[in-house]
């Protein structure tokens, strides 16, 4: 399991296979638009993905690494708990997509996305 020191260390477990484990970012409750609108937690809106940071990848992920920020659907997770932190169990393919400056910097172009 890969690990980056800036995050959560000493995690009682080692990662198998394609998992990734995951901190979510900020709460899941109401939100604000850009404008400023607050929205509450209970309104209805569409398929709605949420972003996380890796804190661990197993031997097998090829896409992640410890410390990218990463999108997922919250209806395809497994919580954990671990030393009374929660954390997420996501398979490498349940990973939409990965927010890191690394990515940004092995392309030789722009790559038209906007995350």
């Amino acid at each position: 399991m890969t690990v980056d020191p800036n995050l959560d260390t000493g995690l009682p477990i080692r990662l198998l296979h394609d998992r990734v484990l995951v901190k979510v970012d900020g709460s899941e409750g109401e939100r604000r638009s850009t404008a400023g609108i607050v929205i509450p937690a209970t309104a209805a809106v569409g398929k709605r993905l949420s972003w996380a940071t890796a804190v661990g990848v197993g031997p097998h992920v090829r896409a992640v690494v410890a410390g990218d920020r990463v999108l997922f659907d919250p209806d395809d997770r497994s919580e954990v708990e671990l030393h009374g932190r929660g954390y997420v169990l996501l398979r490498e393919r349940d990973v939409h997509a990965v927010a890191a400056e690394r990515v940004e910097s092995e392309s030789t172009g722009s790559t038209g996305l906007y995350l």
